[in-house]
């Protein structure tokens, strides 16, 4: 069988062994019509747990690159697609989470609705796979969002204004036009940014008709900002990559919000300093 379309799934881990074996087993299991052909290159970004030498024993024929452990999710995404973009011509790249569970009919269904809302618009779009907490409850945890919250799957193209990076399919014209992922990020906001970078550029995002995933919901207030957390730590949080980041959240938010940031950035100092007063306004504003 003649392959016509080339898809890379582009991942990257550091010391989830099971969770990425598990994912990439759901991955393989995927259906993928006979003239489609998937390659996936996934960096492991300084595992201590043999996350690598796993699945280079498991599935021989991923791409493995090794980091050395300060990649983060953005910067290790950012070297498995640079990594697969200079080894070969892609029509698709799939960015995939190693804590996200494909259904057998993700890959279908994502690039159904590609080619759906391309016969729609005459244009290419990006794909934001909807992921639910378990394949029972249809409880959305990651996917396509609008201002209001989650955008829900109904059966029909849905658009979107920021999409999670779990499970989202990017054309090669996307690519070709916006190129990677913003080098301005370490770990968060590289999703979004993406997806409102696509947009200004006359890109549509749509979400899939139908949850595609399994991927529980990280539960809970982020640490930088819960009353819980000692002060001294929330003020660490507020410029680590594994909380708001500060630096690199303002910069987002002056991309796309322009002046408006230095109001997002008070919030931010908010949050942190009187994070129940901050909750109870949020509260009573609803």
């Amino acid at each position: 069988m003649n392959v016509d379309f080339k898809i890379a799934v582009l991942l990257t881990c550091h010391n989830r062994r099971e969770k990425t074996l598990l994912c990439l087993k759901a991955l393989f299991q995927a259906r993928l019509k006979p003239n489609y052909k998937a390659d996936v290159f996934l960096v492991d970004d300084g595992s201590t747990d043999r996350t690598g030498e796993a699945v280079k024993e498991n599935f021989p024929k991923i791409h493995v690159i090794q980091g050395d452990g300060s990649l983060f999710w953005n910067q290790g995404m950012r070297l498995a697609w640079d990594t697969a973009s200079r080894n070969g011509n892609y029509d698709f790249y799939l960015w995939l989470n190693d804590d996200t569970i494909l259904d057998e009919s993700a890959l279908e269904e994502l690039l159904n609705c590609y080619q759906k809302a391309f016969h729609k618009d005459q244009r290419p779009s990006i794909i934001v796979g909807a992921c639910e907490s378990d394949a029972q409850n249809n409880d959305f945890t990651y996917g396509g969002r609008n201002e209001e919250g989650a955008v829900l799957p109904n059966g029909d193209l849905q658009i979107c204004k920021y999409m999670n990076g779990n499970a989202v399919l990017v054309p090669q014209a996307v690519f070709e036009k916006l190129g990677n992922l913003s080098p301005e990020y370490t770990h968060g906001m590289g999703d979004f940014d993406y997806g409102l970078r696509a947009q200004n550029d006359g890109f549509v995002c749509y979400t899939t008709r139908k949850y595609i995933a399994v991927c529980p919901r990280n539960e809970g207030v982020g640490a930088w900002c819960n009353s819980q957390t000692p002060i001294s730590k929330r003020w660490e949080l507020l410029y680590s990559p594994k909380g708001l980041n500060l630096k690199e959240y303002n910069i987002f938010r002056r991309k796309f919000w322009g002046w408006r940031w230095i109001i997002y950035a008070i919030k931010a100092y908010l949050k942190i300093l009187f994070p129940l007063f901050y909750s109870s306004l949020k509260v009573s504003k609803k």
